[in-house]
């Protein structure tokens, strides 16, 4: 589902980004953007899931990084990064959670 380019992205009270994707069989997933962590050049996303209506997800503990790209009209998508791509961002996230658990 992570390779799913982005559906929706609305602004919601509490300024949080929700990005709604679909995955193969036209179901819509809902997930918030919870940071954002630049590597280089490139942008990425931890997306975890949410749910629209409130209830519980069923991937609640699936969270994951999406890489940020822009497409040939200006929006963004959120599209699965490569293993090498992955490996750097993760590696970057777990020393910002070091970090932050050190202060």
């Amino acid at each position: 589902m992570a390779d799913k380019g982005i559906i929706n992205e609305t602004d919601f009270e509490d300024e949080e980004v929700v990005i709604v994707m679909m995955d193969d069989d036209g179901n819509e997933h809902y997930f918030i953007e919870e940071m954002l962590i630049p590597v280089g050049d490139d942008t990425y996303a931890l997306l975890v899931p949410d749910t629209y209506d409130g209830e519980e997800s069923e991937d609640e503990d699936s969270a994951f990084f999406a890489k940020v790209v822009t497409d040939e009209d200006g929006e963004y998508e959120y599209v699965e990064p490569t293993d090498e791509e992955f490996e750097k961002v993760n590696a970057i996230y777990e020393e910002m959670m070091r970090e932050e658990e050190a202060e």
